[in-house]
């Protein structure tokens, strides 16, 4: 490229960054940082304090009150800026009508603007507030139930929720007159579900937001658009040397001899680019019987419609996490579950190659195994996995198959073995489950057990520590800590899993909103019992005498004991914490703690990572 072109290029972008950041000098108060309140070095596209409007956009004027509060107005709500890091473009923001406070004069959902700002949805969580309830037909008042005595309501009591409303029992049994949405962060969200919050706490720690990502754009664009007009001349010029050269070209070829011509052409190599790049089936046609797909089978989207009689309601087995599972037998008459991954599951595909990518590379005997699956331009993601009859641990514990009394201690036992092999097997192989829980642990006829439902789960590097993500799993299985310090570890399946023991000595579910606010996570009821040397009370009371063992079954088992070698393997004492904010009952140390975002990141040292 001619030198005068280069000069061009760089003196016309230079210009264009000239005009961008520079400022007239009638605006010298512009180039300056400035303070509001506790938040300082704040700087475009804000304004306030002592820097003019006129040096920020329109929405980010900040009022400064005592030099303690720092408020910003959105369409007439005013909110707390709790933090603003300008470098990462991320704020904490809480409703200053709300700060302190759980009954507001007004009722008005947070809606920030669009263009403005934008809610960091891996950080936060969806909180509502229902106002003016009528809870004269529940005879058990949960432990989200707050009174709130502003005009214009008949009723004084209020309700919380964090999460879907649609999903909220309670709201089946009780009206309110009037609801209003605010995200809360997560980590608060959490803890206000494991009533280690209050409400008022939980507002007032605010939620995330980000600069909109418009911002800026007029400075970028000028300059792109600079660089744009650049590239354009430069292919212009050089499009026009090709020209010529290829006239030359041609003119001298008229001099070479035809018999050059008449020999055979080779082939020429394909590029690396050409390797790299996999063939597909055509989009209108599901792949072959034959066909495979990470060694397992590729099944059409026609001959597993017909195997689960055109997903009838009938065959409907239950909720697989992403998708619903439906019964099925194949044209070989082999019995299969035919996983459906839901439409409106935005991850559905990748949580479908996820599934197929880590279950074909395991093969255990307490691991459900995959059969095959549609191809990925298929009508629909489905996956086919063997078929497990007898239902869930979940189902024999306190769902529809509690009553049969079929969950010996000695099953329940074998059952928590069986668990903790396959998940050691699953550790030896660099993987996380990320999902351990009693609705994905399936039994068999004899009541072994098949752990499933990989869709969350991450191949684990050998050479990290843990892996930085956003947090996922289910609610009363997923270490607290994981949700707090956004650091997957081995170690959160094993918190998971410690959930799962409890659910096998008590029958009580992880979660339920119908114990007393405390107890409401069973984990954190477990804890209570353990501190308080009361954990038998919570036990499974024991069963019918004609299911009690016999005295020589009973003396057996005793001998057993007896004739263990204890001294086999050490014990590890740990220490049991009240929460997460409290010092260990003994002088322990606090063990390093697992977390979890859309992006992953690897970490090789125990430091948590600030993930983005």
């Amino acid at each position: 490229m001619p030198s005068f072109f280069s000069s061009l290029l760089i003196t016309f972008t230079a210009a264009l960054l000239t005009a961008a950041y520079s400022q007239p000098t009638t605006y010298p108060n512009c180039n300056r940082t400035f303070s509001c309140g506790p938040i300082i070095n704040i700087t475009y596209p804000f304004s306030g304090a002592d820097r003019p409007a006129y040096c920020g956009l329109p929405g980010f004027a900040l009022t400064c009150r005592d030099n303690t509060i720092t408020e910003l107005i959105q369409d007439l709500l005013a909110y707390r800026v709790l933090q603003l890091d300008q470098t990462q473009r991320t704020l904490v923001l809480s409703r200053s009508d709300l700060y302190n406070n759980t009954c507001p004069s007004e009722f008005h959902n947070t809606t920030l603007n669009s263009t403005l700002f934008f809610s960091d949805g891996p950080l936060n969580e969806a909180l509502t507030l229902f106002f003016g309830c009528n809870t004269s037909g529940m005879t058990v008042r949960p432990y989200n139930l707050f009174t709130c005595n502003s005009t214009g309501l008949n009723f004084t009591d209020a309700y919380h929720l964090i999460g879907p409303v649609p999903r909220d029992p309670i709201l089946s049994i009780v009206s309110c007159s009037v609801s209003v949405s605010v995200p809360v962060l997560r980590t608060a969200g959490n803890r206000l579900t494991n009533s280690r919050l209050s409400l008022g706490e939980a507002l007032m720690q605010g939620n995330n937001s980000n600069l909109g990502r418009n911002i800026g754009l007029p400075i970028g664009g000028a300059v792109l658009a600079g660089v744009g007009l650049g590239w354009l001349i430069f292919y212009c010029r050089q499009r026009r040397k090709q020209r010529l050269a290829a006239q030359s070209a041609q003119a001298v070829s008229k001099e070479i001899s035809t018999e050059a011509s008449s020999k055979p052409l080779s082939t020429p190599p394909s590029t690396p680019f050409a390797k790299s790049i996999p063939s597909y089936p055509s989009s209108n046609s599901d792949l072959g019987r034959d066909s495979t797909y990470y060694g397992v089978q590729v099944f059409s989207y026609a001959e597993l419609e017909e195997a689960t009689d055109n997903f009838s309601a009938s065959r409907e087995l239950g909720d697989g996490g992403f998708g619903a599972v439906y019964y099925g037998v194949l044209a070989d008459g082999r019995v299969v579950a035919v996983k459906r991954l839901y439409e409106n599951n935005f991850k559905r595909v990748e949580q479908f190659m996820n599934e197929v990518g880590i279950l074909t590379k395991l093969r255990h005997q307490n691991l459900v195994t995959l059969y095959g699956c549609t191809s990925k331009r298929s009508r629909e993601l489905l996956l086919v996995y063997e078929y497990v009859p007898n239902g869930t641990v979940a189902d024999h514990l306190n769902g529809k198959r509690a009553n049969s009394g079929l969950l010996s201690w000695a099953v329940r036992l074998n059952i928590a073995i069986e668990t903790a092999d396959a998940l050691a097997y699953l550790h030896k192989s660099d993987i996380i489950h990320r999902d351990v829980k009693t609705n994905n642990i399936l039994l068999d006829n004899d009541f072994h057990v098949k752990v499933a439902d990989f869709g969350l789960s991450r191949l684990f590097p050998t050479d990290v520590t843990h892996v930085s993500t956003a947090p996922q799993g289910t609610p009363g299985y997923v270490d607290p800590e994981y949700y707090q310090c956004y650091q997957l570890t081995e170690k959160s399946d094993v918190y998971s899993f410690g959930v799962v023991l409890i659910e096998l000595i008590s029958s009580l579910q992880a979660v339920d909103t119908n114990r007393h606010r405390h107890d409401i996570n069973l984990a954190n009821m477990a804890i209570n019992k353990i501190q308080n040397h009361t954990l038998h009370e919570i036990s499974f009371p024991m069963f019918t005498a004609a299911m009690r063992p016999s005295m020589e079954e009973v003396l057996e088992a005793l001998r057993g004991i007896q004739n263990e070698d204890l001294n086999s393997h050490k014990v590890e004492i740990v220490d049991i914490l009240v929460d997460e904010d409290t010092e260990p009952l003994k002088g322990g140390v606090t063990p390093p703690s697992p977390d979890s975002v859309a992006t992953e990141k690897w970490a090789s040292g125990s430091a948590p990572n600030s993930s983005g």
